[in-house]
């Protein structure tokens, strides 16, 4: 069995089409237990050391403007499975290859507006998790 924490973010597109609530009661309803969530923006600076993982990559610097252009949503989510259960629960990136019933699915509009982010591993989990929540005991 995995860990029981994940950490999710509302990307800014689902967030500016009024999603968020939508999303929200699917993740509680799929018996995720949210532990902590905040509306806020990041600047361009913390999505670059957010993404920093992709910084030689070509879509960068777009993944940076696109998340620092409206607020998000983080959270951290318990259950048991919490990584794996959850990354089933958001479907593939690409919203025309995800799966039916998935968030991605039914939010996302392309692959780089997909709604909404989840950790890919539990080490993962934690740092993301970290890098928005102060109370570093959350995510164990």
């Amino acid at each position: 069995m995995g860990s029981k924490k994940t950490f999710t973010m509302i990307k800014p597109d689902a967030v500016s089409a009024g999603n968020s609530g939508a999303i929200i009661k699917m993740i509680e309803d799929h018996g995720f237990v949210v532990n902590a969530m905040k509306l806020t923006q990041l600047t361009t600076v913390q999505a670059g050391l957010f993404y920093e993982i992709h910084k030689e990559k070509t879509f960068y610097n777009d993944l940076v403007e696109y998340m620092s252009g409206g607020p998000i949503i983080p959270m951290i989510l318990g259950k048991d499975n919490a990584v794996e259960d959850f990354r089933a629960l958001i479907g593939s990136t690409n919203p025309a290859e995800a799966a039916e019933g998935t968030i991605r699915k039914l939010f996302a509009t392309s692959i780089s507006a997909n709604a909404i982010h989840g950790s890919d591993s539990n080490e993962n989990a934690l740092i993301e998790g970290n890098f928005f929540f102060s109370n570093l005991e959350r995510m164990k």
